[in-house]
């Protein structure tokens, strides 16, 4: 068993973070689960994590039903998980909230809150019964810091802050560990898909400035899952020295 873990689940892993979590986890020889709804993005990271043992699931977790049969139908072989990754995560749009788009807030609500509820609460029972195991939650700088444009987005992080502390305390003297990774600006398809495929608009978000690669999110995911198990990392922050807070950012040229 490398490093106190197995078997690895991660969420939204058919790109960006997901995807970097996936090779990061490979490379120190951990059994994936790799949940995303884009079968053939899963396919393709396969056959990019160099032999690692793999299991695939077609997953939108967003859908309650879809998330218990799913997880409850798990082979025996794949379901002890010792680490959650809940990566899956969206934004949609920068309008003023009293100009927002409801369908982008539901999608918001419905990945970034419920979608993680709904794997966790079918995960957290087996690793308590086995009295082990690591919840990894993505969060963001937006959960700790509102911005113009952001109200929904930034309150959806903000809750993934308060599940990850509540779930702490309800787990104290269980054996599982419980982190949230909060990062500032990272470059993946994130504003692509909150600016509706505009990747135009998309790129300018990072224009002039080094932002952070998902491969420095895996990083910090695989410190904190590597860590003796007396030691939990409750969260990190981290941001592209470029950026000093969510909105101000040193741009060149």
């Amino acid at each position: 068993m490398p490093r106190g873990f197995e078997t690895v689940l991660i969420t939204g892993a058919s790109a960006g973070i997901g995807a970097a979590c996936a090779r990061a986890f490979a490379g120190e020889g951990a059994r994936l689960v790799l949940a995303a709804r884009r079968r053939e993005r899963l396919d393709e990271l396969v056959r990019d994590l160099g032999g690692a043992e793999c299991h695939l699931l077609e997953l939108d977790v967003r859908d309650r039903d879809a998330v218990a049969e799913v997880l409850g139908r798990l082979p025996a072989e794949w379901r002890e998980i010792d680490v959650l990754v809940n990566n899956a995560g969206m934004g949609r749009g920068l309008d003023k909230l009293q100009e927002g788009d409801v369908d982008g807030w539901d999608q918001m609500v419905d990945t970034n809150v419920k979608g993680l509820l709904y794997v966790t609460r079918a995960l957290l029972p087996g690793m308590v019964e086995r009295g082990r195991g690591h919840v990894i939650n993505i969060g963001s700088i937006a959960g700790h810091e509102v911005y113009p444009g952001g109200a929904v987005y930034c309150a959806t992080k903000s809750a993934v802050g308060s599940i990850t502390q509540g779930m702490r305390l309800d787990l104290m003297g269980t054996g599982v560990r419980v982190s949230t990774v909060d990062p500032g600006m990272v470059e993946t398809e994130f504003s692509i898909v909150r600016f509706g495929g505009d990747e135009e608009r998309a790129r300018r978000v990072y224009a002039g400035m080094t932002p952070l690669t998902p491969a420095d999110i895996a990083d910090a995911v695989l410190w904190c899952a590597t860590r003796p198990p007396h030691v939990n990392i409750d969260e990190i922050i981290l941001k592209p020295t470029d950026q000093a807070s969510a909105t101000l950012v040193h741009r060149r040229g």
